[in-house]
């Protein structure tokens, strides 16, 4: 993983990537390279507050390498202050905003007037485990993940269980004995759970005294 950082819209903005290579399957909830598939990098890009570019898609392709298909998120949270944790072989690396923390069932029609189009608060999750994995335990995977950030955040004293702009990317080795299961009280989706909890916690943590005066 490599930090970088670019200037625009007069800001100075930073981007996590990692590039993996060959050899990879990845599953995400991301605007760029989402669902499941060989993916052979993560960009985790900061973007101004209020984003209003109608090209997300375009965008990241532009801020990600040239070869190789890839995974691209986007957060206005200042990616340079993420968080790692690892557990048992996992690493868990999480950007964590949450100036609009949010449940995840509220009434029909609901509308928060602070909202942008890319939301301030958003809490982006990037975790790599050493093991393949079938697809339905990729999408376990992700179950597990969210699961462990929500009680992270409540546990941290904020009301909601994410925010209404997080996504998620799980990489997992393409070859080798394909691991079945992903929750977590499986040998890895509990070493999962573990290392993103403590990385959305901490994050948490931090994100309260600099921005809740």
């Amino acid at each position: 993983m490599k930090l970088t950082y670019r200037v625009e819209e007069g800001a100075r903005l930073g981007s996590l990537l990692w590039e993996f290579g060959p050899g990879w399957r990845m599953i995400s909830s991301a605007l760029l390279g989402g669902g499941i598939g060989a993916r052979e990098w993560v960009l985790n890009a900061q973007v101004v507050a209020g984003y209003t570019r109608m090209d997300p898609v375009d965008h990241l392709v532009s801020l990600g390498p040239a070869r190789g298909d890839g995974v691209g998120m986007m957060t206005a949270a200042s990616v340079d202050r993420y968080v790692r944790a690892t557990d048992g072989g996992v690493e868990a690396v999480a950007t964590v905003g949450l100036r609009v923390p949010t449940w995840a069932a509220v009434p029909e029609g609901y509308e928060d007037p602070e909202l942008a189009p890319i939301r301030v608060g958003t809490i982006n999750i990037v975790v790599v485990v050493p093991v393949a994995m079938t697809d339905a335990a990729l999408v376990n995977t992700v179950m597990t993940v969210t699961e462990a950030k929500s009680q992270a955040m409540i546990e941290a004293g904020f009301a909601g269980t994410g925010t209404a702009s997080d996504a998620v990317c799980v990489a997992a080795p393409a070859e080798g004995a394909r691991e079945v299961f992903g929750g977590p009280r499986s040998e890895w989706g509990a070493r999962i759970a573990r290392a993103v909890h403590v990385a959305v916690r901490r994050g948490a943590e931090a994100w309260r005294p600099r921005h809740l005066k």
